[in-house]
This record gives structure tokens, C-alpha cells and sequence, in this order.
């Protein structure tokens, strides 16, 4: 496998060791599918935009694309009383409410409404080049007092079962379930993910190779703090989804000292793993190959936190019985099973774990934090 350069929507994204996001839906609880719907109006919309209530800038969003003439298009229906689509609102632990469908529409009514477009309907010589403040009182009142349909789903639904709702429902480019998470728990979790997955250490120890436009270098940020704070021994039901949400939660709650001291183990634990093992870090491969690997989540998992524990001049002094140990791992059946198949089977997160520990206790000693 020759080295493998991202970043580029088009290109293919070559990782081991993740499962596959397909689900069943049948072994979701039917009393636990809490989906709400809400009839508000465009004004109180606006009010409760203006009052933060409504996250309308998520970063998973891209920027504000409709042209012009789309959005006057969308006003326009709005005056000649057209129906529109539903819109679909997720709700967090805080009250907020995160805009999963309908971001674009909201934003063109908030836009308008506030005087910031000007419609574009050369057609329509009574409403072409106006702006709201210009338009008639009736047709004032008519887009303030339109009714929007909303289902709200409750913060309540498991987290697995939400990002599953939020990939059925969502109208435009689909989303990967890092940047749903993002959305829905932005705050200082998020904004600790964006930093560290633009460090230099973190683009030096994985080689680029994670998209930034989908998050996925994100998700592997999200991957260590997951391990890091609530270790493996706190992974249950196979499911990835609600574990890496929980960190989440806890980093938003974290401190900035904690988060602080939570940034330092992280780069601690890739500036070890490429002192290592160069740019095969995180990467199934043999002692003499020459060619980069594919990146491994797996082993990102257990190396990154791992190698986290321990000061660099002890794993560069041990380098040679690391590498050597850490390859005899590699060839032992049990473990390479455990990072490449059904990589999120509860039994087999715990078995990595353990091993991967207790080769680094055999060659390193007990770690120092």
C-alpha cells in the first residue's frame, strides 16, 4: 500500500479498524423514540435565533450557500402561502435546540426579516430589489405569522438512534455521525477537537491522512479523549456512538485546567508513537517495510493513550524493546483479530486494551500518569 495524501473530498479514505455506520432499527425500544412536533411562527423563530436558543452556525454546516434567487424564491412561497417542508430540530442536555434539516430556509428568513436580502424576482415587479422593511404591511405580516412545522427530537433518544435519525431526515449533503456530534455538543469539547486536529503534532503523527472535511481527523481526537477519560473498562453494549458522545459531555464540564492537562497527554501520546515508529505510526506494519500503512483507528485507540501514560525520554530510551514487543504483538492471532474485525465488539475493545497495556507494562514499567 503506497502512501496515501487527503483532504480532498474526491479521494478515497483508506482506515482500518472502524466498523461499518450501518444499523438496524429493530432493536431500538419504541417507547424510547421521543420525536415531538411544534408549530411556531417566523417571528417567534427569529426571537428565539436572536436569544441563542437555536444553534444556527454548527460547524459540520457549510457555509451559507443558497444564492440569491433561491432564497427569494423561498420568501416568495412564503407570501404566496405555499406549504413548505418540515423542519427537523434536535434538542440538547442544555435546552438548546441544534437545526438538523432546514438550516438553510431558517437562515434565509432570518436574513430577510432583518433586512439583510434583497429579493431577486425580476418577474415579480412588486416584491423584485425589496428588502422586508419595504415590502407592504399584509405581506409583512405574512411572513412573520407563517406557521413552520417542527419535530423536535428529545435529548432523551439514545445517542445511537439520533445520529440514525439525523442521517434519514437530513436534506442536503449527507453528514458523517462526527460532524452530528459535533453539532450536538458543541461547546469546549468541540472546540478542543478543532484545535488539536489542526496541531502539527497530530498532522505529523497521522500523516494527513484523515479528511478534514468530513471530521474524521476529529473523530480520532474525539477517539483518544473517549479512552483517555472514561478508559475502555467504561465501553459497553458495542456501542461507539454513546461512548464517544459521554466524552463529550464530561469534556464540556471539564475545566480549562483539565482540558489543559487532557491536550498535554494527547500530544505526549503522538509525539511518542512517531518517535517510534516514524510515519507507520498507528499503522499495521512489519519491522523492515518501507511503504506507509493504512492508518488503524484500533491501534490509534490503544497507542495513543497508551504511549499518552509515559514521559518521552523513557519511550526513547526503550525504543528498541518497545518496537520489538509492539511487533510481537501484531503477529499474535487474537490481538490482530481484536483491531481489524468488529473492531467495536465490546470483548474484543477490553482484549486490545489489555494487551496493548500489558506490553507496555513488560517494556516500560508502570506508567508515570
Amino acid at each position: 500500500m503506497g502512501n496515501v495524501q487527503l483532504n480532498h473530498p474526491e479521494e478515497k479514505e483508506e482506515i482500518e479498524g472502524l466498523d461499518s455506520d450501518d444499523r438496524s432499527w429493530g432493536d431500538y425500544p419504541l417507547d424510547e423514540m421521543l420525536i415531538r412536533s411544534e408549530h411556531r411562527t417566523i417571528q417567534d423563530v427569529i426571537r428565539r435565533i436572536n436569544q441563542s436558543r437555536y444553534v444556527m452556525d454548527p460547524d459540520f454546516q457549510r457555509d451559507f450557500i443558497w444564492p440569491k434567487d433561491k432564497q427569494s424564491k423561498l420568501v416568495e412561497s412564503v407570501i404566496m402561502r405555499i406549504p413548505l417542508p418540515v423542519f427537523y430540530l434536535a434538542e440538547d442536555n442544555e435546552g438548546r435546540v441544534v437545526v438538523v434539516d432546514g438550516l438553510q430556509r431558517l437562515s434565509t428568513f432570518n436574513s430577510f426579516v432583518k433586512d439583510q436580502l434583497k429579493l431577486q424576482l425580476p418577474n415579480r415587479s412588486d416584491l423584485d430589489k425589496k428588502l422586508f422593511s419595504e415590502l407592504p404591511a399584509k405581506f409583512q405580516n405574512r411572513i412573520e405569522d407563517c406557521n413552520l412545522i417542527f419535530y423536535v427530537i428529545d435529548s432523551k433518544v439514545p445517542e445511537r438512534a439520533r445520529l440514525d435519525i439525523f442521517e434519514r431526515v437530513n436534506g442536503g449533503v449527507p453528514l458523517t455521525r462526527q460532524q452530528m456530534r459535533n453539532s450536538l455538543f458543541m461547546g469546549k469539547a468541540t472546540r478542543f477537537l478543532k484545535e488539536e486536529a489542526h496541531s502539527d503534532v497530530f498532522l505529523q503523527a497521522t500523516g494527513r491522512s484523515l479528511r478534514q472535511s468530513t471530521m474524521r481527523d476529529r473523530e480520532f481526537v474525539n477517539r483518544f479523549c473517549a479512552f483517555r477519560i472514561l478508559t475502555a473498562k467504561e465501553y459497553r453494549h458495542n456501542d461507539m456512538d454513546e461512548f464517544l458522545a459521554e466524552s463529550l459531555r464530561r469534556m464540556n464540564r471539564h475545566t480549562d485546567d483539565a482540558l489543559d492537562r487532557l491536550r498535554c497527554a494527547f500530544r505526549t501520546g503522538l509525539e511518542n508513537n512517531y518517535a517510534l515508529f516514524q510515519s507507520n505510526a498507528f499503522r499495521k506494519h512489519s519491522q523492515d517495510q518501507e511503504y506507509r500503512g493504512i492508518l488503524n483507528a484500533s491501534l490509534w485507540d490503544v497507542m495513543s493513550t497508551g504511549l499518552a501514560r509515559y514521559a518521552k525520554e523513557r519511550v526513547v530510551s526503550k525504543a528498541n524493546s518497545v518496537r520489538t514487543a509492539f511487533f510481537r504483538l501484531l503477529e499474535e492471532e487474537e490481538f490482530n483479530r481484536a483491531i481489524s474485525y468488529g473492531p467495536n465488539d465490546t470483548n474484543r475493545v477490553r482484549y486490545r486494551f489489555e494487551a496493548a497495556t500489558d506490553m507496555m507494562r513488560k517494556t516500560l514499567g508502570d506508567p508515570s500518569n
